[in-house]
């Protein structure tokens, strides 16, 4: 009988063990990015609507930009038609940052950059998700080509 209490005793403090880190974190709120659509640049192009819904591109907006890469680096097409038939150019940072950008000087370039304060839009959901965007492996800015 004393083997069965030992091990139900050990069973009990695995147990204990394991559910330690939910029973730590349980009532804690996990912060979800609160992300600023009215930046100085989105007032002053006047923009309210993104060349997708929302949902989409909160959803696909990874694929749609290996989509882009790929229809501009393989095929040379640099005219994007969204679903209502609206036409972009296919660029990250002609299009998606002329919005995307808290200053028109801030573009980032790297994580520690962004969280430096320069540009939080992108950063702040992906470091969030726990995601390290690659944009900035292929695509150079103003502030690199000044180098």
């Amino acid at each position: 009988m004393s083997k069965g209490g030992k091990t139900i005793g050990g069973l009990l403090i695995f147990v204990v063990i394991a559910i330690m880190p939910f029973l730590y974190n349980m009532g804690k709120a996990d912060a979800k990015p609160e992300i600023n659509t009215d930046t100085p640049v989105i007032r002053e192009l006047g923009a309210t609507q993104c060349i997708e819904g929302t949902k989409y591109m909160r959803e696909n907006h990874m694929h749609l930009l290996l989509e882009w890469r790929d229809a501009v680096v393989r095929e040379g097409k640099t005219t994007y038609t969204n679903s209502q038939g609206e036409q972009f150019e296919m660029s990250l940072q002609n299009t998606c940052l002329n919005c995307h950008n808290d200053t028109p000087e801030t573009v980032y370039y790297t994580a520690e950059t962004a969280n430096q304060g320069d540009n939080q839009f992108c950063y702040s959901c992906h470091n969030y998700a726990a995601v390290e965007p690659d944009c900035w492996a292929c695509h150079a800015g103003p502030r690199e080509a000044e180098k």
